[in-house]
């Protein structure tokens, strides 16, 4: 399967070639929520072309905080983070986040649940792969949904998300949770990206409905979930979104 991604001219040539081998999976592994000692050893390979160091002590987290490499991530209306003992993740991590968790609570209508960020290595759970990257802080675990739509909404834009080459995801059974690592360059590419494709912005108004909200702007409705990665219709008062050309 060929995958093609649009990359901005930030990128250096190591991160196409991880691109590259992303785009190398077949479908079927590309696909799938099962996991994978390729998916690993993918993980892996962008914390290295992105030169990032696998914390090893709570006191080197806060000092990857005090310089910036490592941002925290505060709850919020969309997504509130359950017993996590440090809060914080790389910059684009925490966009992730803030993002799907506006999907998801418009999607759902219920909040986000972040069970886990960064781990130092010395503080990781003794069912943690040794290969994990949660000690880089590029990783994040979600707690997998009760309700059955909400889950399979949760998975299949994960799964988008993950053949787009911006993220690995698997699903982890003891507890049931998701575990996503975020590409971070490609990850702001992608970002970056769907805000140029976008010519403005609407605030959802009581009464609204996509339908006419599509036909206000000269668009359609597939268009504008797919701008806002919308798998349904449903929107919700003061909800901002982004209106394609």
């Amino acid at each position: 399967m060929t995958i093609k991604f649009v990359l901005t001219r930030a990128l250096t040539q190591s991160f196409l070639i991880v691109i590259c081998l992303t785009g190398a999976f077949s479908s079927s592994e590309a696909q799938s929520l099962r996991g994978s000692e390729r998916s690993l050893d993918l993980q892996n390979q962008v914390a290295r072309q992105h030169d990032f160091t696998y914390i090893g002590t709570p006191g080197q987290v806060d000092r990857f905080v005090k310089a910036g490499y490592l941002v925290r991530v505060p709850n919020s209306q969309n997504y509130w983070l359950k017993s996590i003992s440090f809060p914080y993740a790389r910059p684009e991590v925490a966009l992730f986040i803030a993002r799907l968790g506006s999907q998801y609570r418009s999607a759902c209508g219920e909040q986000l649940v972040v069970t886990s960020l960064t781990r130092p290595t010395s503080r990781q759970p003794r069912n943690a792969s040794p290969r994990s990257v949660h000690p880089t802080g590029m990783a994040l675990d979600l707690r997998r949904p009760s309700n059955p739509a909400c889950r399979s909404w949760l998975s299949r834009v994960l799964l988008q998300l993950e053949g787009s080459g911006v993220l690995e995801v698997s699903e982890e059974r003891r507890p049931p949770h998701y575990h996503v690592a975020v590409f971070p360059a490609q990850y702001a590419s992608y970002v970056q990206n769907l805000r140029h494709a976008n010519e403005g912005e609407y605030r959802v108004r009581r009464g609204d409905s996509l339908w006419e909200i599509a036909k206000r702007h000269d668009t359609t409705v597939t268009r504008l979930r797919s701008a806002n990665q919308m798998s349904g219709s449903r929107i919700y008062p003061g909800q901002v979104l982004s209106i394609p050309n």
